[in-house]
Formats: structure tokens, sequence, C-alpha cells
């Protein structure tokens, strides 16, 4: 099993190095891979504006929330929250705090912001266990919460981002999205790695 651990390790190892946005996020000094994929979402549906209220949840190490505040400018307000603490970003209208999602209320998370959020993102993935059944119902599980949480921080017609990983569930949740949202599309990155099933949900105009 050591072995067989320590071959995984070295293909991960082996595989980050060859990837191209995460060699583009390191030399850039971004904290993830990950906001390479944000800034393709946003592009595609002109998703963050300047001056926009943002709120990401899951947001560890960063990554996502440097996207954000790149896109909302000097006037936006950017908020993230995650179990694990985030390094503070250097500006002044960039805010973290620990809590876990699954245990907060939209009432707790609203007292963090300046007033209903333009925007709402979610990146949450689960501790992967390797079984696809039971990741993939964690994953959808986590998606159904920050919906849940959308639908109480969002101001009329704002837009929701949620990472869900396709399968039986998928569809399921997928209309549940819709009931809130006039517009909901879904997108794969040209930065999610080909062999995985995330796709994300870009719902616009809610309800």
């Amino acid at each position: 099993r050591m072995i067989l651990e320590w071959d995984l390790t070295k293909k991960w190892l082996r595989d980050r190095q060859r990837d191209p946005y995460h060699r583009q996020a390191k030399e850039a000094g971004y904290r993830s891979r990950a906001i390479y994929k944000l800034f393709q979402i946003s592009k595609k549906f002109r998703l963050i504006q300047n001056g926009d209220v943002v709120v990401d949840l899951g947001a560890y190490p960063g990554g996502w929330m440097q996207g954000a505040r790149t896109l909302v400018g000097e006037q936006g307000f950017v908020l993230g929250i995650d179990r694990k603490p985030i390094d503070p970003l250097p500006a002044t209208n960039v805010k973290t705090f620990i809590g876990d999602i699954t245990q907060l209320t939209g009432s707790e998370i609203r007292q963090h912001l300046p007033r209903l959020a333009d925007i709402v993102l979610s990146d949450l993935a689960p501790n992967i266990s390797g079984i696809w059944e039971v990741d993939h119902a964690r994953q959808i599980d986590l998606a159904r919460t920050a919906l849940t949480l959308a639908c109480a921080l969002l101001k009329r017609n704002g837009k929701f981002v949620v990472k869900a990983f396709q399968g039986d569930l998928f569809q399921l949740f997928l209309d549940e999205v819709k009931a809130w949202f006039q517009s909901v599309r879904v997108f794969r990155t040209a930065a999610t790695r080909k062999p995985s099933a995330e796709v994300f949900i870009v719902a616009l105009r809610f309800k």
C-alpha cells in the first residue's frame, strides 16, 4: 500500500508540473490554478463587474478571492468563507472569516456584507474518498447547501456559480437551481482537467 501511495503521489506531482495553468498561476503569484476557471467563467458570462459584492463559499486558499478582487476593483467587496484560515489579501475591500457553510445561516453571513450580494460563488468539493457514488452525493449536497445560502444572500437578479460533479444526482440539482433563476447554463472551463467530472452551473437573474 505504501508503494501504491508513493506512486500516486509521484504521478500527481508530475501531472501538476506539466499543467500550464499551474505554471501560469505560480508565475503570476496567484494562490491556485482555479483562478483561471473563474476568469474563464466571468469572461464567458460577463459575470463579475466593477463594484460588485461577491461572496466566495469555501474560499481556501484564496485563488477565487484574488480573481474576484481583480474584477470588482476598488469599489467592490469580496467576502471569503472557509473552515480553514485564509491568509489575508492586501486589499481593504477583501474580508474573510472562518466558518463551516453547512452550519452557517444566511443572516450570519449577511452581517459581514455591506449589502446583499451581486454574486455568490462556490467551488466547494468534498474530501475525495475514491468511491464515486459517495463523492458525487457529497458534492451535490455541498452544492445544494451553497444554493440555499445563495438564495439568502443574493439581491434580485443576482448571479450564482456553483461547481457540481456530473452523475445520477446532477439533473435533479440542476432543476432545483432553475427554479430560482431565470437563466441557467452548464459550463466546463478550459482549465478543468480532462479526466474530471467537474462542471460549473452558472445561474443568472435570481428571481
